[in-house]
């Protein structure tokens, strides 16, 4: 493997039997799995640039942006962490276009299975790369919404009774104990009905979709070994990492010293290749 250089941004991820990730650093695209068992090193330059508008940065926002685009862009807007806050559906959306072509899309309300059994939405051509960023070992739709609003507002009575949250650290130390998740589907929607009819009556008889016909998706990490404890690597403490690759969940690269949070230093300017 050669060192490559240039920003790095969220890896990217194809589902297949394990998850094959691709790691972009700049224009490369660096194939990880075959770096599983092997000693990778990651040095930060010290250079971070925004990923939106490139301007060269002292620290990131949102995992990524620089403050004036988290101020001005629609992606950053609070409405995408409380999506029942819809700014498009209210007509003060920053970038209407914007709002048009990612929240004014079918979307799933989905359970997955991660840290435990947990709710979530996204968009139709997110699936599944959603639940492989969450690091879900199994996934499956459980209703179909015609709005990022509609999926937010049914998100919000399902997380009265199953959590919309990930452990991380959880995530990281193996696989949870596997869930039917078709019959914990049917619990949970018999436990919401009278809400979700509510809900149906305000927003349209078709708005809602329960699906039932749908097969859970089992997705399985390239992981030789899960850590007993939790370490973080920082980029921002110490720039030059060297270490074993033990696997990848999720946006985590697992080291046997730490775990490293790729999306978290989308931007940051750093040389990638083996160790010495």
């Amino acid at each position: 493997m050669a060192v490559v250089a240039g920003n790095l941004r969220k890896m990217s991820a194809r589902l297949e039997r394990p998850v094959v990730y691709q790691l972009p650093v700049g224009a490369a695209m660096v194939e990880l799995n075959p770096h599983i068992g092997r000693e990778l090193a990651i040095r930060h330059t010290g250079r971070i640039n925004c990923i939106a508008c490139g301007r060269e940065i002292k620290k990131t926002f949102q995992q990524g942006y620089c403050f004036p685009c988290v101020r001005s862009l629609a992606a950053c807007d609070s409405c995408q962490v409380k999506p029942e806050l819809c700014h498009y559906a209210a007509g003060t959306c920053r970038e209407p276009e914007w709002g048009l072509a990612h929240c004014m899309q079918d979307h799933y309300v989905y359970l997955a299975n991660t840290s435990g059994l947990k709710v979530g939405i996204t968009r139709f051509s997110q699936v599944p790369t959603r639940w492989i960023d969450q690091g879900a070992r199994q996934a499956l739709p459980m209703y179909s919404v015609k709005s990022r609003l509609q999926s937010g507002l049914v998100e919000v009575v399902l997380k009265e009774q199953v959590s919309d949250r990930t452990d991380w650290r959880r995530m990281l130390q193996g696989d949870p104990e596997p869930v039917d998740l078709p019959a914990a589907a049917l619990r949970l929607h018999e436990q919401c009905a009278g809400e979700i009819k509510i809900l149906q009556e305000q927003l349209g008889g078709s708005a809602i979709t329960l699906l039932t016909d749908r097969q859970p998706v089992d997705i399985i990490y390239p992981v030789e070994r899960y850590p007993e404890k939790v370490r973080t690597y920082n980029l921002d403490k110490k720039p030059n990492i060297s270490d074993l690759l033990l696997g990848i969940k999720g946006q985590y690269l697992i080291f046997a010293g730490g775990v490293l949070n790729v999306r978290k230093y989308a931007g940051y300017f750093v040389e990638v290749g083996p160790a010495d």
